[in-house]
């Protein structure tokens, strides 16, 4: 069951620092959201360093069977991948099933529209309207904003930022519509070659299809989601919710994913700027603080995108979170745990993501 997976080899020169960066705050006028912004900048030359440690060409002895460990005891179809970025091994547990991504993949979304910017094809400070119309369900701060102020106008920029940072959901619809919709998001995966990653049809379609409804723009109103969701046959919404978490429209690999971190670290996916940009908002996002981040010991650094499903009868349809992690002598883990289906309460998810990224710290430099 235990698989060890030898990631592409890298040369220490492929190495790129982590970005530093201060965030300010930009001051929007009226009928506008204000959120906390950074603008990119570009990293200093690496400096040359010693040689090489033993742990970049191999795994930590012992680092494995602890990982396989954790993989074993934890109920419900678990994935963990585990990457180093600056070096030449990758281990991982059902790495390469698919998993719900659920907001995972606004991580996508983001790099399609700075891949947008790269191009010239849209501008960080390019306008976007969101009306009442463009309003989607669950976590969205925006909607008491557009519904107060009849519309709000929003920059590319401060729409990735809220999008990550936040997990606003109509944030992430608003970027996606503005890039060109799901078959944008697509061409960039394909284009980049990222392999086992899905991109589903949209906040309101993926999480409507998985409840077994029908979307209607009412239902970004208040509860009004979850009060039609309540009214369907339990037959209904038993088998939304068996097709989806059988052939996960928006489902991804582990190992996949934590391939595509290595690479975004590395800056393999997008121009110097959009990276140094992208990794400094995933260092400042705001959900799950207790989840592989709390595993972390004092002077590590983490940048991340959760990712959490609906709920059915106790059980969840993805419980994920996904992120680069940053030793103090600047070594750098791409860290994946997806929970595709489990019954265990919250804390106990949490948990198992603690003690993942808490073995990779406490096995780094052995």
């Amino acid at each position: 069951m235990s698989a060890a997976v030898l990631a592409g080899c890298v040369s220490s020169a492929a190495i790129v620092p982590p970005p530093r960066q201060q965030s300010t705050t930009t001051t929007a006028p009226a009928g506008s959201a204000t959120v906390p912004i950074a603008p990119p900048v570009r990293a200093a030359a690496p400096v040359a360093k010693g040689p090489i440690d033993p742990g970049f060409r191999r795994a930590p002895a012992g680092l494995e069977e602890r990982l396989f460990s954790l993989w074993r005891g934890f109920p419900g179809k678990t994935g963990i991948a585990v990457q180093r970025i600056d070096g030449e091994w990758a281990l991982a547990q059902r790495g390469d099933e698919l998993f719900p991504q659920q907001s995972v993949s606004k991580l996508w979304v983001a790099m399609t529209a700075l891949d947008a910017v790269d191009q010239g094809r849209v501008r960080l400070d390019q306008s976007v309207r969101i009306g009442p119309e463009d309003l989607t369900l669950f976590y969205q701060p925006l909607a008491s904003t557009v519904r107060a102020q009849g519309s709000v106008t929003m920059t590319v920029r401060e729409l990735i930022e809220t999008a990550i940072t936040r997990s606003d959901n109509t944030a992430n619809d608003s970027l996606l519509r503005t890039v060109g919709g799901p078959e944008a998001v697509r061409r960039f995966i394909a284009k980049k070659d990222l392999g086992a990653i899905r991109f589903g049809p949209g906040e309101r379609l993926l999480q409507s299809g998985t409840a077994g409804l029908n979307w209607q723009q009412a239902y970004s109103v208040g509860r009004a989601f979850e009060q039609a969701r309540a009214t369907l046959p339990d037959a209904t919404r038993k088998a939304a919710m068996d097709a989806y978490l059988a052939d996960p429209v928006d489902g991804a690999s582990p190992a996949a994913i934590a391939s595509a971190l290595t690479r975004l670290a590395r800056g393999n996916l997008l121009s110097p700027e959009s990276t140094e940009y992208l990794l400094d908002v995933m260092s400042r996002t705001r959900s799950g603080p207790q989840r592989l981040k709390a595993g972390l010991p004092a002077g590590w650094k983490f940048g991340h995108k959760t990712g959490t499903g609906q709920n059915y009868k106790g059980m969840t349809a993805g419980y994920n979170d996904i992120g680069i992690a940053t030793a103090p002598d600047g070594t750098r883990y791409a860290i994946v745990v997806m929970l595709g289906t489990t019954t265990s309460p919250i804390p106990e998810r949490m948990a198992l993501m603690q003690a993942v990224s808490g073995a990779v710290a406490e096995f780094h430099g052995r």
